[in-house]
């Protein structure tokens, strides 16, 4: 992801995920929702109760780099906040990445 993709400041991130539809399955919740931008704009949360930092860093890295995969599978003009679930925990990167994958085509 580059610079300009992510949602950064915090009144905006919050404002996605109060307002805006969703998707979600064991590993993952996807909110989404139209913008001005001409390119998609991500957003990752995760909870401070999945784990340690080093632990919540290696799981959005994990998420980034899915992100980075699948990119061409989202609409331009929107912003999405993926937030990862503690069921994710127990997954291999294999499984978490046919789980966002399967997310995608439901939302398309």
């Amino acid at each position: 992801m580059r610079k300009y993709e992510v949602v950064k400041e915090h009144k905006e991130f919050n404002d996605i995920i109060n307002n805006s539809k969703y998707i979600k399955n064991n590993n993952f919740v996807i909110y989404y929702r139209n913008s001005e931008f001409n390119y998609p704009r991500f957003g990752i949360a995760i909870s401070t109760k999945f784990g340690k930092a080093h632990i919540r860093n290696y799981y959005k890295r994990i998420t980034r780099n899915i992100i980075d995969i699948n990119k061409k599978s989202f609409k331009n003009n929107m912003d999405y906040i993926i937030m990862i679930k503690k069921n994710s925990s127990l997954s291999k990167y294999n499984d978490l990445k046919d789980s966002f994958e399967n997310l995608l085509k439901e939302l398309n």
